[in-house]
């Protein structure tokens, strides 16, 4: 549930000795959590030394100021002061710079070429390769609430017929109709499994991102839950669609959407929820940043701090009385008050923006409990046991106890051994191992999924 960003917005300085000219552009890849990101630093030489800017691509990230630049003894040393970046290699023999790249308190290996550099092939052995077994449509969803069109593609295991359908629902963050993240297309492998299986399945991209109108920005999980309202539509209106068979499966924040809008349309015929949370938002990110700081192990009493920063800076954004700006100015002398100087202007400036988003705000104040006992419907609750970002256990227990008392005898609860987040066979839940998998789901989720539907829809 994160991705990594590189801004910097810092005028460009550059001082140094040199003993000969590496002007031009120089590439590298760097590996993060088993991601691969293209970096290019353009040097340039000036009557003073050098100067530089960076780009991005894999981010479209272009032109970023690079705030020092350095080259002495074969050494070249790089910095972007805003983004906390560091660079420092050593020219070798073969033209080629060997060094490390620091950001964040971490560092990783970067070696810069001049010439052409291309990514690693990653295998992903599940990826469904075309021709495809099925009828696939590119089509488009209108949302006339929200005056978007959410561009996407529907799976009908032939082109002529009628058949039960589900619509896929992504996780938190701007992804497309695959969900791609991490290397991975897990909606893509889990579409071609269901179709195969005879079911139709719609997905698409999320608002704002590829191809899909809209402001993602500034959009909350209930404006994302209007866009899957306008795909059961959509749906609605096809021949080919059995309009008592339609069904959501949500993954991850996905996993809150579809029991709130099963909760209150009774046109929907069942939902799954793969890894989707049960916890009030505030107790389920203090739960996933204890987790997962714990699991790479940071000092414990750093970890209990953190937990205790944090639940006071949430229990600011859950005062449903404060406007943003009166909220933002809490925050600041909250932080003031836990960190001192110790958090720099520009770090409290980016962390204060991040919890008062739209998005956040709504985030931390939702309780999806509240719209479970609500649902009518048919449940199936999946979680892998190795889950960091929204452990099993914890949210599983809930959903358990609210199908005891729940006037919905339709709820099942399904916990799988040594699957992660994103339902993944793994040694240790940690997100570091995401891309390093080739595996994209599960065959154990898969069936357990796909043999659930079936039943739900005889």
């Amino acid at each position: 549930m994160g991705k990594i960003v590189i801004i910097a917005l810092a005028t460009l300085i550059s001082l140094s000795t040199y003993a000969q000219d590496i002007s031009g552009k120089w590439n590298g890849i760097l590996k993060v959590q088993g991601v691969q990101l293209r970096l290019v630093f353009n040097i340039t030489q000036t009557e003073k030394g050098y100067s530089s800017t960076m780009d991005s691509p894999d981010q479209g990230a272009t032109g970023i100021p690079v705030t020092a630049t350095s080259y002495e003894n074969s050494i070249l040393k790089l910095e972007v002061s805003n983004a906390g970046i560091h660079y420092e290699g050593t020219l070798d023999k073969e033209n080629t710079f060997v060094g490390t790249f620091k950001q964040g308190g971490q560092s990783f290996p970067l070696v810069l070429i001049k010439g052409k550099i291309e990514k690693e092939k990653i295998l992903r052995p599940q990826e469904p390769i075309k021709p495809y077994p099925y009828y696939l449509e590119e089509i488009e969803i209108e949302n006339t609430k929200d005056k978007i069109v959410l561009a996407g593609t529907l799976t009908l295991p032939e082109k002529n017929g009628k058949f039960p359908a589900v619509i896929l629902i992504s996780g938190s963050g701007p992804q497309n109709r695959d969900e791609e993240l991490f290397g991975h297309k897990p909606f893509l492998v889990l579409a071609d499994y269901l179709t195969k299986k005879g079911i139709a399945v719609l997905r698409f991209d999320d608002r704002g991102t590829a191809k899909s109108t809209g402001d993602f920005g500034n959009a909350t999980t209930y404006d994302f839950a209007t866009d899957v309202e306008a795909a059961i539509k959509y749906l609605q209106k096809r021949k080919e669609i059995k309009r008592n068979s339609i069904g959501l499966i949500g993954h991850s924040e996905g996993g809150i959407i579809a029991p709130l809008i099963a909760s209150k349309n009774k046109d929907v015929g069942f939902i799954i929820l793969m890894a989707g949370s049960t916890l009030r938002g505030d107790k389920l990110l203090l739960l996933q940043k204890y987790k997962i700081e714990t699991q790479m192990g940071i000092n414990k009493q750093l970890v209990e701090n953190n937990q205790q920063i944090f639940a006071g800076a949430y229990e600011i954004i859950l005062n449903k009385n404060l406007g943003k700006e009166v909220m933002s100015d809490s925050l600041s002398r909250y932080f003031i008050s836990k960190y001192g100087k110790n958090l720099p202007e520009n770090q409290k400036t980016a962390l204060i923006n991040q919890l008062t988003s739209p998005w956040m705000i709504d985030f931390i104040r939702l309780d999806p409990a509240v719209y479970i006992e609500k649902v009518r419907c048919p449940i199936l609750a999946i979680n892998g046991n190795k889950d960091l970002q929204v452990p099993s256990k914890e949210n599983l227990e809930i959903i358990e106890n609210i199908s005891k008392k729940s006037k919905n005898s339709k709820i099942e609860i399904k916990e799988i051994e040594n699957l992660n987040h994103l339902f993944q066979e793994c040694e240790t839940g940690a997100i570091s191992e995401y891309a390093t998998i080739e595996q994209t789901i599960s065959p154990i989720a898969l069936d357990e999924i796909t043999n659930w539907i079936l039943k739900q829809i005889k």
